[in-house]
């Protein structure tokens, strides 16, 4: 149990390691890197290095024990996920006025407190920062650090400016994880005050023995496709419900074959009648969106002469199929189509409609 257990990015992890021993810790660190690159793993384990009630050293580097009090209360958190769902489920308990005042947040241990997008704007909002600011300058009670990690980059413009004034003078026992897929979403302010850091994908073959070793029940095809639909990253190859992507995929690739080949629309039109309201239904658009995406991606490759990069490896004669009649305009004619539908998406337009209308504009006639 350590620092051995985050896989990849290893120049990353003993940069940070080092700096834990030499103390010489920034107070505040940018982590930027794919959706499932490890960042929300690796701020909790720098959390748990730490504040480790019996640290460890693994190649002359800081390590922690995950066994002691701190370490464990800590770990409680890596379900980011199902802590989160917790905190909205207490909160919809509460009494309407209290519900509506109430922010979220994960807090496991008491000197560590994670800062989620608070719903239905999915932003962080400055109620949540304002706790940050009532209790970043107590010294902690039970760890020797006190740490705050934002899991996602989407401030409100409010609640940016007053993290700004945390981040101008933070106290020397605190420490700042902000968490982002893209780093330019925070204000430059922000930047300057804090160590970014990125993790960087990997290559889909590091990607591929990660998972013959804990995904073995996958068949190498399986691993392959993964290695590439995940971008490098293995958090995200790892929990990849691919059942669900090729369902969407195929439904993908009937909405773009019925544009490209055909002026008959039924096959469509019984396809996104299935996409209907509510939470449901927008999961489900959501996962049809991201795989028409990565076959218009695949197209391009295929188009500019680089097959060697393409997502979806396993259906390569049909995406060779498409692409005869898929030429670069097309593609981004259809890229700017799909961005409508996600438009639409947010201002609740019917979704069956949505796609009707997206294939239907991009009839070749």
């Amino acid at each position: 149990m350590g620092f051995s257990d985050f896989y990849g990015n290893s120049d990353a992890v003993r940069q940070l390691r080092d700096m834990l021993a030499r103390n010489r810790f920034p107070q505040a660190v940018i982590l930027a890197g794919h959706a499932g690159s490890g960042k929300y793993t690796l701020a909790l384990m720098l959390a748990k290095a730490m504040n480790c009630l019996a640290p460890l050293t693994t190649n002359g580097l800081p390590d922690f024990c995950g066994q002691c009090s701190n370490c464990v209360r800590i770990a409680q958190a890596e379900d980011l996920e199902a802590r989160f769902a917790e905190a909205v489920e207490a909160r919809d308990g509460l009494r309407e006025t209290d519900r509506k005042e109430t922010r979220l947040f994960v807090q496991t241990h008491p000197d560590v407190l994670i800062i989620p997008p608070d719903p239905p704007q999915m932003m962080i909002k400055v109620d949540q920062v304002r706790r940050v600011i009532e209790t970043i300058y107590y010294r902690p009670g039970e760890a020797r650090e006190r740490v705050y990690i934002f899991t996602d980059s989407a401030f409100m413009k409010e609640a940016a400016n007053s993290l700004l004034k945390v981040l101008e003078e933070p106290p020397e026992f605190a420490t700042i994880f902000l968490l982002t897929e893209n780093a330019g979403e925070l204000l430059p302010t922000i930047r300057s005050r804090s160590m970014v850091l990125t993790l960087n994908a990997l290559p889909a073959v590091e990607v591929e023995e990660y998972l013959a070793k804990h995904r073995p029940e996958w068949s190498p095809k399986q691993r392959a496709l993964l290695a590439r639909l995940s971008e490098g990253a293995v958090g995200r190859a790892r929990s990849f419900d691919l059942t669900a992507y090729t369902a969407a995929r195929a439904h993908a690739l009937a909405i773009l074959g019925s544009a490209l080949r055909t002026s008959d629309h039924s096959e469509l039109f019984k396809i996104t009648e299935t996409y209907r309201a509510g939470a449901e239904g927008r999961d489900k658009t959501e996962r049809l969106l991201r795989a028409i995406y990565s076959l218009l991606q695949d197209l391009t490759f295929l188009n500019s002469g680089t097959p060697e990069l393409i997502c979806n490896t396993d259906i390569q004669p049909e995406l060779k199929a498409l692409a005869e009649s898929a030429d670069f305009a097309w593609i981004t004619l259809a890229s700017d189509r799909l961005a409508e539908v996600e438009r639409g998406m947010r201002r609740n337009l019917l979704r069956s409609l949505s796609l009707d209308a997206f294939a239907a504009a991009l009839e070749r006639g």
